[in-house]
């Protein structure tokens, strides 16, 4: 057996595989066909403090490499999540990463305090990121200031590991890596969705209810392990790297170009299955190149000329 332990920080993943935020429920729904103990991490669905609606469908929309989806992050609010999810979670032995949502920094550090407070939050990732909704979030994270400001706010209320997923509509994500880093953060999560649309010609309408989306799946990958690969140059934090994630080789791919972990999320739609999978690759890749450690593939990108075909 090879080692895929990895370090976030403080936190020791038993593997790289983490279920990402928004794609996999509050981890508890997919307990009949994945067996959570056996995935490195579930970033559960995003909480605000209170519960949200959400966006009116139509809010997912298919794409020839991927989806568009515009949620507007529906979800039960950090106290429900806290009574009714997290005591299943703990039962089946999840490593459990809180996605928290805010509309003021005031809201993220309440939503971390209650989650501080809370057995079996492994740690927090501080959505500032999503494209599709209007208020907080995402004013935060196309600011260099609301970013720095979010985390060192977030930073002074909890001992959890605090990871700011970024937003790849920026111009400079390296730069936001930066401030995050300064701000305190235990490490950073890139990337969140592209913001996009799309509009039906019959109808001449858009096919979505929020006209605007985030676009997933395999069109961002090769932008994703672009932007990995700029911050694990401008940053020492380690990345959760995501973005289009199918295979053990997308998989690898995101760890040479410098993640730590990386996390899955539209593929978990059209495979279920895919973690044993995904970990059954990782082993048999280790144990083709005679790797030790999992680790030992980060950042380990080899520069130079491509060889020919």
């Amino acid at each position: 057996m090879r080692d895929l332990s990895v370090q976030i920080g403080s936190l020791t993943l038993a593997n790289p595989l983490i279920a990402a935020s928004g794609c996999f429920g509050y981890g508890v729904e997919y307990a009949g066909a994945v067996d959570l103990s056996s995935l490195g991490g579930v970033a559960v669905k995003g909480l605000f403090l209170s519960e949200r609606q959400g966006h009116t469908p139509p809010r997912i929309v298919e794409t020839p490499a991927g989806m568009l989806n515009a949620i507007g992050l529906q979800g039960i609010g950090v106290h429900r999540f806290v009574a009714e999810r997290l005591p299943e979670l703990r039962r089946l032995g999840a490593t459990v990463i809180v996605n928290i949502c805010g509309s003021t920094i005031d809201e993220y550090c309440e939503v971390a305090r209650v989650l501080s407070d809370a057995e079996g939050v492994a740690a927090l990732e501080l959505n500032i990121s999503c494209p599709n909704i209007k208020e907080g979030g995402i004013q935060f994270g196309c600011s260099l200031t609301g970013t720095y400001d979010v985390v060192s706010a977030v930073r002074k209320v909890t001992r959890l590991p605090i990871i700011p997923k970024l937003t790849p509509n920026v111009t400079d994500v390296a730069a936001f890596a930066r401030a995050s880093e300064e701000a305190g953060a235990d490490a950073v999560s890139l990337v969140n969705t592209f913001l996009a649309m799309a509009i039906d010609v019959e109808t001449r309408r858009p096919k979505l209810s929020n006209v605007l989306g985030g676009l997933s799946g395999p069109a961002i990958r090769p932008i994703a392990v672009r932007m990995v690969w700029e911050c694990s140059r401008a940053v020492k934090l380690p990345i959760l790297g995501m973005g289009g994630i199918a295979t053990t080789a997308d998989v690898i791919e995101f760890l040479l170009a410098g993640a730590s972990a990386v996390q899955v999320g539209t593929a978990n739609f059209v495979d279920p299955f895919i973690w044993t999978k995904l970990l059954a690759g990782l082993e048999d890749y280790l144990e083709r190149h005679d790797i030790a450690r999992v680790r030992d593939l980060v950042g380990g990108l080899e520069l130079g000329q491509p060889e020919p075909a």
